[in-house]
């Protein structure tokens, strides 16, 4: 398991008990009453570093390599996944995959980004930064679920869409633009879930959805803090202090009605118990669509139309006195 700096103190901890163990099985040494001691200390110690996380090491748990990725999820939640591959233009993405499925009792299609587990996987998967085909492939999978009039779940996990030249000759702006209006207009509920990073439109090209949820240790955000510190501070180095400023934690973004729900995860991330993350958000996406399904297609529209102009509404205030009644009441949408 990989460890990040703020869990060294744990590790090491952990470490010594397990030692103090096989030391006292080896020499046939009862020392229960020691190792008690130290797990009481263990879970204290656990408590204090993982309740009291700031937002740049959220973000770190976010991008754990051990972290479950989209098809991890997909193997603990559905049945009888029939992966289908191709946008019908240019090529298969396998940077975002997706297909057919049963969740509980019911048949969806689920997509998401997909990373790899190890250098030649993450060539392989482009690191979950998907090209236009993939964006392509993602919205010819979703047409097709409208026909048939599946629910639509989407796993979000990328640091963003794919920059390079040949994806912005083959058009990444307008894949995505493209996936933002025809997304907005399907007739058939979509639920989308942040799983581990959402960057900028690589995220929001799969993420025009009814219901919008994020995983306790996810975030969301228009631009990586490492890309907001270069601009702000030309300083990459100041990272921290952008991912605290950009406010991209499950717990703001709630605040601010950009997701729905915030899925808790156990102690220390998803990576520490994936099968009981599996679990609610398999409970999370069956209840939104039996939520859902309860809806016309006109009110499943016009929800999600509402839903997407609230975003970004903010309240403007002068400092005049004299006219700090007036603005007050005044509001305009980003």
């Amino acid at each position: 398991m990989t460890i990040l700096d703020f869990e060294k103190p744990i590790f090491e901890l952990e470490t010594k008990i397990d030692e103090l163990r096989n030391f006292g099985t080896d020499k046939n040494i009862t020392l229960d009453p020691e190792v008690k001691k130290l797990e009481k200390k263990l879970e204290k110690m656990k408590e204090e570093v993982y309740s009291n996380l700031t937002t740049w090491q959220r973000v770190q748990l976010a991008r754990h390599p051990d972290r479950p990725y989209t098809m991890d999820y997909i193997k603990m939640i559905a049945d009888d996944f029939l992966e289908l591959h191709g946008d019908r233009l240019f090529a298969d993405d396998l940077a975002l995959i997706g297909g057919f499925a049963t969740i509980g009792k019911e048949k969806v299609l689920i997509m998401g980004h997909q990373k790899g587990r190890d250098t030649n996987e993450n060539l392989k998967r482009n690191f979950g930064c998907a090209h236009p085909e993939g964006y392509r492939k993602a919205i010819r999978l979703m047409e097709a679920a409208e026909k048939f009039q599946l629910p639509i779940i989407t796993l979000i996990d990328t640091p963003g869409a794919y920059p390079g030249i040949g994806a912005e000759e083959r058009g990444q702006a307008q894949a995505i633009a493209s996936n933002l209006l025809d997304m907005a207009n399907l007739k058939t509920p979509v639920i989308a879930t942040v799983i581990g990073e959402g960057g900028s439109g690589g995220a929001i090209g799969i993420g025009v959805a009814d219901k919008v949820c994020i995983l306790q240790h996810a975030y969301y955000s228009v631009i990586s803090p490492e890309g907001c510190a270069s601009i702000l501070w030309r300083n990459a180095v100041k990272a921290p202090d952008a991912a605290e400023a950009l406010k991209i934690t499950g717990e703001h973004l709630l605040k601010f009605g950009v997701v729905d729900e915030v899925i808790p995860e156990p102690m220390g991330g998803a990576h520490r118990d994936p099968a009981f993350v599996a679990e609610q958000l398999k409970k999370t996406i069956l209840k939104y669509i039996r939520e859902l399904r309860a809806l016309s297609t006109d009110e499943l529209l016009n929800h999600r139309y509402e839903k997407f102009r609230k975003i970004g509404e903010f309240t403007t205030v002068s400092k005049d006195p004299a006219s700090a009644k007036q603005n007050k009441s005044e509001k305009d949408t980003a």
